[in-house]
């Protein structure tokens, strides 16, 4: 059944919703040739942003080229350079003696070739024969300035799920020569890099501070609830639906806004009602969608120790000062050195982060309603 509510894939034009803000600040920056960094956990909304903005910037007539890198499956530094490669051969050749012909003249000198053999079958179009050292990433990650130098357009790479390039043991010596390169400030290339680690993320950028004053952030704000509502209600109407704006409204609350979870929600509505949505419909949409996300929700608790756990009931409580001595007494944390142990193990599992005046937030909205009302029981 058709839908106007699409939660399976990002989403551009009049399906996209609020951070026209967002946009235009990255549509700015890259006119500028900013490099610039954007994350949130997944399904946040990232890439609608950064697709909306290619999308506007196509319709005011901009001509570019794009790469696209998803490095959600890299573990080490070969398979990121093939992946990376491949991309950006990808975008801009067709055909095998193209690949081919790009390979030869850009990676000269290098580890890399053509694999004609795995071309029709595999999405990797780059292999190596030896182990890359380190001008083999230097000349790769150089490889989108080349293209646009000779090309005369500018090129935006975007690389998704940018902080599992830590999985690789030379992390540090590709950052380092990203780093390189970035300080060129060369206004035919920005890279955009997307995370869907927030803790990750920061360590990366705020603690360790690579790409220190090299990389523009883009803060990604929160839909406004008017916003939402009309596009739900709007929604609803195209197929001769109602829905009370004061339920959308508690829908919104319940999700902070989360366009994704939004979408799924409000579609299993859609699903249940040939009419009028009331309270009823949405209560057995929530007990549908939870038992959709509850596998993923067990698998998060039964990852966590009795301290962490402990810990993320005092959240849930409000503690904003989890070293306070009535506060280790009471959720048994044993110690305050113990509490910053417990404190950094959540943020590394991605269960929370801490915001700007060092309050603690439960990154994913439905797992905090999940996790207080029917793991602790707290209704």
């Amino acid at each position: 059944m058709d839908t106007p509510f699409i939660y399976d894939r990002f989403v551009t034009g009049k399906n996209f919703i609020g951070r026209k803000t967002e946009c235009t600040i990255m549509s700015n920056l890259l006119e500028s040739g900013e490099n610039v960094m954007l994350y949130g956990r997944p399904k946040s909304g990232k890439m609608s942003i950064v697709q909306q903005t290619l999308f506007n910037r196509r319709l005011s007539g901009k001509q570019f080229m794009v790469a696209h890198v998803c490095l959600s499956n890299v573990r080490n530094l070969e398979h990121f350079l093939l992946k990376f490669g491949t991309a950006v051969i990808k975008s801009v050749s067709s055909t095998a003696d193209e690949y081919e012909s790009l390979i030869l003249k850009y990676l000269d000198g290098t580890h890399f070739v053509f694999d004609r053999a795995r071309f029709a079958s595999c999405d990797e179009v780059v292999s190596m024969n030896w182990t890359p050292d380190m001008n083999d990433v230097y000349k790769m990650i150089r490889l989108p300035h080349r293209i646009a130098e000779e090309r005369g357009r500018p090129y935006y790479v975007i690389l998704e799920d940018f902080q599992n390039i830590m999985l690789a043991d030379e992390y540090e010596e590709v950052f380092k020569t990203m780093e390189e390169l970035f300080r060129e400030r060369s206004r035919s290339v920005s890279f955009i890099l997307i995370g869907s680690q927030v803790n990750a993320m920061k360590y990366i950028f705020e603690e360790k501070k690579y790409f220190y004053r090299l990389v523009e952030k883009l803060p990604m704000s929160a839909v406004d609830d008017r916003e939402i509502i009309e596009y739900i209600v709007k929604g609803f109407m195209v197929s001769g639906k109602v829905i009370e704006r004061d339920l959308v409204l508690g829908a919104c609350k319940l999700f902070r806004g989360d366009m994704w979870y939004l979408n799924h929600f409000i579609s299993i509505c859609d699903t249940m009602s040939r009419g009028f949505i009331n309270e009823g419909i949405l209560m057995e949409a929530l007990r549908t969608i939870i038992s959709i996300h509850e596998p993923r929700f067990y698998a998060i608790v039964n990852d966590l120790t009795d301290h962490q756990l402990s810990l993320l009931l005092a959240v849930l409580d409000g503690v904003v000062r989890f070293s306070a001595s009535d506060v280790i007494e009471k959720y048994r944390l044993n110690s305050s050195a113990n509490v910053r142990r417990v404190k950094d193990a959540l943020k590394k599992k991605e269960v929370i982060t801490f915001n700007e005046k060092d309050e603690p937030v439960i990154l994913d909205p439905l797992f905090e309603y999940w996790v207080s009302n029917n793991y602790f029981e707290r209704r």
